[in-house]
């Protein structure tokens, strides 16, 4: 039982991108979402160095961990990569070949999370350095705050392509709708997401639920939406 534990832990697994409901599927732990779709994890960070009384912070990258551990928000030794983000180039349109596309310059706007806010922008640029297509595309850039807003201008038609989270466009290991393509990971740097536990003396369940996270069985459902583990340090919070 997570107890109160548990809104925290629901709004950040969320904010980073993981499923709450898939989490339910393996764990008899009670997960509440208390959790806007707004919410991203500088916000959710923000709220931590505010006193915000979370037990638990997943983060879409590993800097906002790093500076929480920094600052003496999080448990010292605590951070753990738990998954590492997919990124996809996804058209809300079926019919399409989104990396012909892309290749050919077929399109007119494309979206991306701003790189200056977001890890998935930072490599969606370093996508489109790597296929010599970055200068040529910047004029047809529509930029989001974040992943989630990158995601509506594309399934909005108000681009016909964009870099968005595998998670936002997988479940079960299936595209849910649109067309894709998982982008190879040699063409952009690893998009680390940490976790770390808050405070100076985590509580018995939140240490529970780190292991619990790392295990096998969360690592599977991970995969399953859209993430690799593969090269993840899957080790426990102490």
């Amino acid at each position: 039982m997570i107890g109160k534990l548990a809104p925290a832990v629901s709004a950040a697994l969320l904010a980073a991108g993981l499923s709450t409901a898939a989490m339910a599927q393996t764990t008899t732990l009670r997960i509440q979402t208390h959790y806007a779709p707004e919410t991203v994890s500088g916000k959710l960070a923000a709220q931590l160095l505010q006193g915000a009384p979370f037990h638990m912070f997943f983060s879409a990258d590993q800097a906002k961990p790093k500076l929480l551990l920094k600052r003496g928000i999080a448990t010292s030794g605590s951070s753990f990569t738990y998954a590492l983000g997919g990124l996809a180039l996804w058209s809300s349109d079926p019919t399409i070949d989104p990396e012909r596309v892309l290749r050919e310059g077929r399109f007119t706007k494309i979206a991306l999370a701003n790189p200056r806010l977001a890890p998935y922008g930072i490599a969606a640029t370093e996508v489109l350095l790597n296929l010599t297509l970055l200068e040529a595309s910047k004029p047809r850039w529509v930029l989001g705050e974040n992943i989630a807003q990158t995601y509506q201008f594309v399934e909005s038609g108000n681009a016909e392509l964009g870099f968005v989270a595998a998670s936002q466009i997988m479940e079960n290991g299936k595209l849910i709708k649109g067309a894709s393509w998982p982008v190879p990971q040699n063409l952009h740097n690893p998009i680390r997401q940490d976790a770390v536990l808050i405070g100076k003396q985590p509580s018995r369940a939140a240490r529970e639920f780190a292991a619990f996270v790392s295990g096998a069985e969360v690592t599977n459902i991970i995969e399953r939406y859209g993430y690799q583990t593969g090269e993840a340090d899957s080790r426990a919070a102490p």
